[in-house]
């Protein structure tokens, strides 16, 4: 029986289980996203939300004091990239000064084709991750300056992320029918003896 069972094994001893938590938290925090399972994400969120709160904790402190300084050497216990503690306290931790909890968002983006995995894209709220970023920040506007990325909402990256179509690419198209012999029809096909086929 697994009776107040709390977390997940994950198919790892519990070393193994930790190092990949640290290893996951500190790639959400340089990326500030992350793509992995659905069971994983879900262990990982409090794991980074437990790192964020404690490095909020050194926002109403001095700089040189003990509390700051505390607050540095825990975070560093879990996160061993110097230049990654560094942005969770200068960048990530003021961000989410206002914000009592709940700093990660998780969206489920289907299955994996390997093992059918269930897969989620775990991100810090206030990231709002755009693959197509730096496409669209070499486009100019009239006067020269840099054309300003539109902003999309959960839902159209998530269909992005999901491989969905662009109503300019549909409506392009002969209406979605493919040329029969770019299929490979012309083709004869033929089944071994063995198999029941003739000869």
């Amino acid at each position: 029986m697994r009776h107040r069972v709390a977390h997940r094994k994950l198919g790892r001893v519990t070393e193994h289980r930790i190092a990949m938590l640290r290893s996951q938290a500190s790639a959400l925090i340089e990326h500030e996203h992350l793509q992995t399972t659905v069971a994983k994400a879900k262990e990982l969120r409090p794991f980074v939300e437990h790192i964020i709160t404690v490095a909020k904790r050194s926002l109403s402190a001095a700089s040189g004091s003990s509390h700051h300084v505390n607050a540095r050497r825990m975070v560093a216990r879990d996160i061993h990239n110097r230049a990654v503690v560094t942005k969770l306290f200068d960048e990530i931790a003021p961000r989410f000064a206002e914000r009592a909890g709940g700093y990660t968002r998780l969206m489920r983006t289907g299955y994996r084709r390997g093992d059918s995995a269930e897969t989620a894209q775990v991100e810090l709220l206030g990231s709002e991750y755009d693959p197509n970023v730096k496409a669209a920040g070499d486009k100019k506007n009239a006067d020269g300056t840099p054309e300003a990325p539109k902003k999309k909402g959960v839902g159209a990256r998530l269909r992005e992320a999901l491989g969905g179509r662009k109503k300019d690419e549909t409506a392009g198209g002969k209406g979605g029918k493919v040329d029969k012999s770019a299929k490979g029809a012309g083709r004869k096909v033929t089944t071994p003896r063995k198999a029941g086929g003739g000869g």
